[in-house]
């Protein structure tokens, strides 16, 4: 039997695992509850259940490792993360696998992972590159030369703490206007539950009403069929995010965006109005030189991403990851 990798995508609702080749394709995925009580306590346990459950013997013979893609803040000269959509405060995430395993063990921020997954799977991608996820928060990870850009305490590219608004809505960062306040599915319904506050015959305010929530789908689909208010709340989105895509861009001149997450599944026409406010806001020799387009791989990407952690550190191409 050929090699292969364990890659894990551990997200807040759901954690996302596959068996990976060498040439970046799943030969099997399912998925499990985050079991978020006790602090994220048993998630470990439950992963580890769940591999033994659906990989056989003959097939653990041959895994090479297993890449995790984690949210939230990892430091790198600590190897300790804090998720807070977990409950995990300086989780020693990497120790608790190797307890269970002496394959190789490599962990990244799921946006990171994600971003290497794209790269792997699309070699024109080119080494400059840097994906964004647009979902219950804002991520992104970022490619220069071929590798994750870290930073010092690997918390390189975390856009969705750019403060785009001192006095807007708190973020769970402790400070306020963090991007991730305005332009994730979290910051759509926030912003929508607003208009349903201040303008109590809007079609928002009656779509709550029968329903008892908004989601940020429900946002959308109110803008396409032409509803003001829910339009107002996706051009703020667009024009917050593609002023600080112009910013970022001026310091990392990627060749790439990409747009991943839940909300690019708005489709097309939302990637061209991201793409469009960049241009707006850019240096024009960045705009000129710089695609925005949709993320290929949709909810694989952070599997095959961690399978690519493994890969990558075994062929001894980096030495980048932790």
């Amino acid at each position: 039997m050929s090699q292969i990798i364990i890659g894990i995508d551990i997200g807040g609702t759901y954690v996302k695992i596959g068996v990976v080749n060498l040439f970046g394709e799943i030969l099997k995925k399912w998925k499990i509850e985050t079991d978020r009580q006790a602090q994220g306590k048993y998630i470990v346990d439950h992963i580890w259940k769940s591999i033994e459950e659906n990989v056989t013997t003959n097939e653990f013979e041959n895994v090479l490792g297993i890449g995790i893609g984690v949210p939230g803040f990892i430091d790198k000269t600590q190897g300790k993360i804090d998720a807070v959509n977990i409950g995990w405060v300086n989780y020693e995430l990497k120790r608790k696998f190797e307890e269970k395993t002496n394959l190789p063990i490599i962990i990244e921020n799921d946006a990171n992972t994600a971003a290497l997954g794209e790269y792997w799977h699309d070699p024109m991608i080119s080494d400059h590159m840097m994906l964004v996820t647009l979902g219950t928060g804002v991520g992104s990870g970022i490619i220069m030369d071929g590798n994750v850009l870290h930073g010092y305490k690997g918390l390189a590219g975390e856009i969705g703490h750019y403060v785009v608004d001192p006095d807007g809505s708190p973020c769970n960062c402790g400070r306020r206007g963090c991007l991730d306040t305005i332009a994730s599915a979290t910051g759509v319904e926030r912003e929508a539950m607003k208009i349903v506050q201040q303008e109590p015959n809007s079609k928002l305010a009656k779509l709550y009403s029968s329903h008892q929530e908004l989601t940020a789908k429900d946002v959308f689909q109110l803008a396409e069929a032409g509803d003001a208010h829910s339009q107002e709340i996706i051009d703020q989105l667009v024009d917050y995010l593609g002023f600080v895509l112009a910013n970022v861009g001026t310091v990392v001149n990627p060749f790439k965006i990409l747009i991943g997450g839940g909300l690019s599944q708005a489709g097309i026409t939302f990637v061209q109005q991201i793409e469009a406010s960049f241009k707006k806001h850019s240096l024009r020799w960045i705009s000129e030189t710089t695609q925005v387009e949709i993320a290929k791989l949709g909810n694989d990407a952070g599997i095959i991403g961690a399978g690519y952690l493994i890969k990558k550190a075994l062929s001894k191409e980096t030495s980048t990851c932790y």
